[in-house]
């Protein structure tokens, strides 16, 4: 049996355009010292695949600066590994090439990698789910049921708010799916939500790639498995684990956060001692504490030096805090610098920030505030 992952790294962009003008979704910072990216890539290494392709756009200077060789992710291999896969453009294309903005249209754009495919199965994520979630179990009940498309879905209650973001899934008691409801405008309660994540079977995903290149088909929900649920085994994966959707900046913020408040998130995620998270290594110097710092429940890559207060905040590397000042509930991104006698609140700070001298900065935990990179305030 051999698996190909796909990873689809611009798709959700607009979510939190404050943060991916830049840069790709994949490639936004999470947690102290990861990317997105790492996630899903991850669980695909941690599940044996080794042959993994990343579907890019536009804006993904710096997810092949992260990438690199795939050596921090065992990847660096003559055969398999990591493939960045940027969009077929042809000379006539012009003003009329335009972003893709679902996943048959990131397929379709890589259509001649995705006719090279020779494994059994292939393995599809997102990146804006951050979970751990072990992909060798949804192989095989995929292939023990037989099924063309396998879903992994989660059970949550819903407002009409979040269920606009998300497809929501129907199925009979023996896991197959009988209804599929994408972005619903007025539905709340409880339902099987899908996590963005599938496996199929490598001859019918080139079979859907091709029929919707000819009948210029766009939605794979919509135009695919919702036109085939009679005709193909669409069966569900029950995901139990924790899992977390970046829909929007607020969310980003928030779950970033989470990280600190809850454990049992934080456990989930980078706990698990056979499915470890990996991201590129920097090896930076450790963080320098001073006598005047105070650091409470906070999460602090290497290389930053505290000389004033930090409480329930993200740093990530090479950050600053001078004398004086204080950073509460924020996410302060590499490099960034807050002067002496500044604070700052419910903010993030992209790359580069510099708040200056005596500055006063705050949000609010249902509006944070967004520093755009490389500003001096």
């Amino acid at each position: 049996m051999s698996v190909t992952g796909i990873i689809f790294s611009n798709l959700h962009d607009n979510d939190i355009s404050e943060l991916t003008r830049v840069r790709t979704l994949a490639s936004v910072p999470f947690g102290c010292r990861y990317r997105l990216i790492d996630f899903p890539l991850s669980n695909m290494v941690n599940s044996n695949i080794s042959n993994i392709n990343v579907i890019t756009q536009y804006n993904y200077h710096s997810l092949m600066d992260h990438i690199g060789t795939g050596k921090d992710w065992d990847l660096a291999r003559r055969s398999g590994g990591v493939k960045i896969l940027p969009p077929y453009i042809n000379s006539n294309a012009g003003i009329l090439n335009t972003a893709c903005n679902t996943r048959l249209d990131a397929l379709k754009s890589v259509g001649y990698s995705i006719a090279q495919l020779t494994s059994d199965y292939v393995v599809m994520s997102d990146c804006d789910v951050i979970c751990n979630i072990d992909f060798n179990d949804m192989i095989n009940d995929h292939i023990a049921s037989g099924a063309d498309v396998t879903v992994a879905v989660k059970r949550m209650e819903l407002d009409r708010v979040t269920a606009r973001a998300n497809t929501i899934i129907f199925s009979s008691r023996e896991g197959r799916i009988t209804d599929m409801l994408p972005n619903p405008t007025n539905f709340d309660g409880f339902a099987d939500v899908s996590l963005n994540m599938l496996v199929l079977n490598r001859k019918y995903l080139q079979e859907i790639v091709l029929d919707a290149t000819a009948h210029g088909y766009t939605s794979i929900t919509r135009d695919i498995f919702l036109k085939s649920l009679y005709t193909r085994n669409l069966r569900i994966y029950r995901y139990e684990g924790f899992f977390a959707c970046i829909s929007s900046f607020e969310d980003y913020f928030k779950h970033n956060l989470q990280l600190i408040e809850n454990k049992e998130m934080f456990d989930s995620l980078f706990g698990v001692e056979e499915r470890p998270i990996f991201t590129k290594v920097r090896n930076s110097a450790p963080t320098y504490y001073s006598e005047y710092s105070k650091v409470e429940n906070s999460l602090i890559a290497d290389g930053c030096v505290i000389e004033g207060t930090v409480e329930n905040s993200i740093l990530f590397r090479g950050v600053r805090v001078g004398k004086g000042a204080v950073v509460k509930n924020s996410i302060l991104f590499q490099d960034t610098i807050i002067s002496d006698s500044s604070s700052v609140a419910y903010t993030v700070c992209d790359k580069n920030v510099v708040i200056r001298n005596n500055v006063n900065i705050s949000g609010h935990t249902t509006l944070p505030l967004y520093i755009d990179r490389g500003r001096m305030v």
